[in-house]
């Protein structure tokens, strides 16, 4: 038998008993031990390797356990048949990611940062201290829809911010408005076709081409999404960012509104989707409405994050579901739980009971509408420059007739400045000329006063 046996080697590194369990059960897979050859006896393993009776005895114990020994009595143990691939050369290893490089740019223009230096890092760390320790119940599993105190919660902010009309029932909570938007569209697999803004968000176009749903871009005016072209589309599912478009920046005036109400209630299975992304920083008014709150025929869906209004990382998300949508997904997806970190969810819900949140976007909007007004008067002294889109939100637009959109973004590049040229959000409609957008809202003072030098240097 010794002969046949493969001795194993040891090394300090592990076990012994870990070691010869791994020795043999790596000799049955590559073939080495055939299926049914007869394993020695545990005392002439003893002999053989030198190891003690106990580290043989559980070696074998945990062999037989995983299936590949069979023991049988008065014979000792064999190999079992193990139905294995064929050997062949090992997969390759994946290449190791490579070094982050250094940052390129001196300013990132960025539409998604935000300024985390307003951020509450002291009553955080209190309130997420108080949801762990007085609520052991929290490591337990949750409604799938989310905590009902933190759903309250949101019904109630949401009620009184943006006059959204619901109740806790309707609210979902989510890790993140891509998450909920692609949740959206398997909730509705019938809507083949899903009319998207255009401009628009390209999150929104990768969600449905994700999803296998033919996007159909609709042109944005000074209003926002076209009536007529969204009623000749075929779509009976619409995504729409009505209190500042993206990327235009445009506010949806009450008159369209309707008119996009009334498309979705001409047909039983029409919806409207309403991503209210950032409308809680307005510059020039009081914030709009949300369209959800003037639906009375169900067929809005009102989509939220605290992303911009808290931080990036807060992966925090939530939807209004209108009845007959609500009941679909209790139907759907009832059996799940929800994306959220239970103590996460206690922790927004204290931070918004607590006055916290309210508190925190006053010092947040006074400190983005200084932000904005900064580089916009700063780009506007630029001979030529036209500025739009800056009442609202954490971005705006900048139209430079005597250069072209590229040259724009090159000779911003030149100068370490990146800003986004307006053809990245468009799909079917040409970009208006030499236009590009700027967000503001992740650049310190210092770096926006940088950004303004730069760019004045780069277009004048």
């Amino acid at each position: 038998m010794a002969g046949s046996f493969p001795l194993p080697v040891f090394t300090g590194d592990a076990p012994l008993y870990q070691q010869l369990y791994r020795h043999i059960a790596g000799a049955i897979q590559s073939g080495a031990l055939s299926p049914g050859a007869r394993l020695p006896s545990k005392r002439r393993l003893c002999a053989l390797t030198g190891l003690s009776m106990s580290t043989v005895e559980t070696a074998y114990s945990l062999l037989s356990a995983e299936g590949y020994v069979i023991a049988k009595p008065r014979s000792g143990y064999v190999c079992a048949h193990l139905l294995l691939p064929a050997p062949g050369a090992p997969p390759p290893m994946p290449e190791a990611a490579p070094a982050p490089s250094p940052a390129r740019w001196a300013c990132d223009c960025s539409t998604s940062a935000v300024d985390t230096s307003t951020f509450p890092f002291s009553s955080w760390a209190r309130i997420t201290k108080e949801a762990v320790y007085e609520n052991p119940g929290l490591l337990q599993r949750g409604h799938p829809q989310g905590d009902e105190p933190l759903r309250a919660a949101l019904a109630g902010l949401l009620s009184q911010y943006r006059g959204v009309r619901c109740s806790p029932e309707q609210v979902v909570v989510g890790a993140g408005a891509d998450y909920l938007l692609s949740l959206l569209l398997q909730l509705l697999p019938e809507h083949r076709a899903v009319a998207l803004e255009d401009p628009g968000y390209p999150a929104a176009y990768a969600a449905a081409a994700l999803h296998g749903r033919q996007a159909v871009p609709i042109p944005v005016d000074g209003e926002g999404m076209d009536p007529d072209a969204l009623e000749c589309s075929g779509a009976g599912l619409a995504y729409v960012t009505p209190s500042h478009q993206f990327p235009l920046g445009v506010t949806m005036p009450a008159g369209r509104r309707s008119r996009l109400l009334r498309w979705a209630a001409q047909q039983p299975d029409r919806f409207l989707i309403e991503d209210d992304y950032d409308s809680e920083f307005r510059y020039a008014s009081r914030p709009i409405p949300a369209m959800q709150g003037l639906d009375r025929a169900g067929r809005v869906v009102y989509m939220g994050t605290f992303s911009r209004s808290i931080a990036p990382a807060i992966r925090v998300a939530y939807m209004i579901l209108p009845p007959p949508l609500l009941e679909r997904y209790r139907r759907t997806f009832s059996h799940g739980a929800c994306t959220v970190s239970r103590f996460e969810q206690e922790s927004l819900r204290r931070f918004i009971a607590q006055g916290l949140y309210g508190r925190h976007l006053r010092r947040t909007g006074n400190l983005y509408r200084r932000k904005c007004a900064l580089l916009t008067q700063a780009l506007s002294a630029i001979p030529g420059a036209a500025i739009s889109g800056e009442d609202a939100g954490l971005h705006f637009l900048l139209t430079l007739p005597r250069y072209s959109e590229g040259e724009l973004v090159e000779r911003a590049a030149a100068q370490s400045v990146r800003v986004h040229p307006l053809s990245r959000y468009c799909h079917a409609v040409p970009p208006l000329p030499s236009t590009v957008v700027l967000g503001f809202a992740g650049l310190t003072g210092e770096e926006l006063s940088g950004a303004a030098e730069r760019l004045r240097a780069a277009w004048i």
